[in-house]
């Protein structure tokens, strides 16, 4: 078994030709800085709820996932097997409410990356007219961070064809799974999706799906429009971060307290029982 990537907070593997091993670690992230503390227990609800939305939204695109059990025991519940795929660079990001940096990006300028809205609009906004497509850059931590794209530089980047799976893809997964999390009483705010090409040039979604790393949530019971609202994913540890005095979002980062850590473990357990209906076990 080969090592090919370490990446934030996945490792990638390689045993057999044409298949991947994706591996979920306990590490944590924020603002592309790995923080030296780990969330025990973290890679399984990671990788859990991943596959558990793998399988809701398979009839939508197909999913890079060969198996969730034939891997080494020590990898046992947060590793997949996986196809390997050439992997489109561009982060496939839909939203479908004003928050984060969509809602700083339409105060500055009245629009999300190149995507004109109406004015007046307030955080916590749903979008009006549906979900908008706002990818970004895919650049590796060494090299700096992701930064927004407009449609035209994917069109620039991957070509018209390519591009326009790529939005259509990503709007029609963020819906089908925005309507899955509200019958649960749950807003999916926004979220990124990540896509590669098999060799037959069909297109595959990979990587995690609609995770609390990945995605905005929020409790449907706690949106009012016009505040920021309580977080149930990373978001919670994004602003403890920013309270640190003196830290300045480059490594190394600050080490995480234990109320944190389980403050933020509690928060991920929560989404993954409410949207699937399934007490977490270890």
């Amino acid at each position: 078994m080969k090592l090919l990537h370490t990446g934030k907070v996945r490792d990638l593997y390689s045993d057999r030709d044409g298949e991947l091993l994706l591996v979920a670690s306990d590490r944590v992230s924020v603002y592309d800085v790995v923080l030296p503390t780990l969330v025990p227990g973290k890679g399984k609800i990671l990788n859990q709820l991943s596959l558990w939305w793998f399988d809701q939204l398979a009839d939508v695109v197909p999913n890079h996932v060969i198996s969730a059990t034939d891997v080494p025991e020590e990898f046992a519940g947060r590793a997949i097997r996986c196809r390997a795929l050439d992997v489109v660079q561009v982060e496939c990001v839909a939203r479908g409410y004003l928050a984060g940096g969509g809602w700083k990006a339409y105060q500055e300028t009245g629009e999300i990356f190149g995507v004109e809205l109406p004015a007046g609009l307030v955080e916590g906004d749903r979008i009006p007219g549906g979900p908008v497509f706002t990818p970004s850059s895919k650049v590796a931590p060494e090299d700096g961070h992701d930064e927004p794209m407009t449609y035209d530089e994917v069109v620039a980047l991957t070509g018209p064809e390519l591009a326009a799976k790529l939005r259509d893809t990503t709007l029609a997964l963020f819906t089908r799974a925005s309507a899955i999390a509200e019958k649960r009483g749950v807003i999916l705010a926004d979220t990124k999706f990540e896509f590669g090409v098999t060799t037959e040039g069909e297109l595959i979604v990979a990587d995690e799906v609609c995770t609390p790393d990945s995605s905005r949530y929020w409790r449907a019971d706690e949106w009012k429009p016009g505040s920021s609202l309580p977080s149930m994913d990373k978001q919670y540890l994004r602003d403890w971060s920013s309270s640190i005095e003196g830290w300045d979002h480059t490594a190394p980062g600050p080490e995480i307290p234990a109320d944190v850590v389980a403050e933020l473990k509690r928060r991920y357990v929560a989404m993954y029982e409410q949207l699937t209906d399934s007490p977490w076990t270890e």
